[in-house]
């Protein structure tokens, strides 16, 4: 893997509260060892969207920010992400443009003569 590439975390089945810490020292270490700053956690074997995948995915975030990095999330349920947008947590999902940047060949035109925003 080269520094381009994130790393991909699989996360399956249900995951129970004790496996939280393990995955968060995953995180970490996949950022630390790929250079990346940024861990692809595949969500789609997650099991049915609850708040303790919701916290799982805010823990990971938690983990990664910290560690210099973000997860971004792969094969998002609509169900969990209404989830997670109802409970005010956003995440990059990939194949989406981020937050703050135009999606991929939209420009915007700007008037001549009009101020700077």
């Amino acid at each position: 893997m080269d520094a381009v590439t994130p790393a991909v975390l699989v996360l399956s089945g249900p995951v129970a509260r004790d496996e939280v810490p393990g995955l968060c020292d995953a995180v970490r270490e996949l950022l630390g060892t790929t250079g990346a700053g940024v861990v692809v956690c595949d969500v789609g074997g997650v099991g049915p969207p609850g708040l303790a995948v919701v916290d799982l995915l805010a823990r990971l975030e938690l983990a990664a920010r910290r560690a210099g990095g973000r997860i971004r999330l792969r094969d998002l349920d609509p169900a969990l992400r209404s989830l997670l947008r109802l409970v005010g947590l956003r995440f990059q999902v990939e194949g989406e443009a981020e937050e703050r940047e135009p999606a991929l060949g939209v420009e915007e035109e700007v008037e001549p003569g009009e101020p700077a925003v």
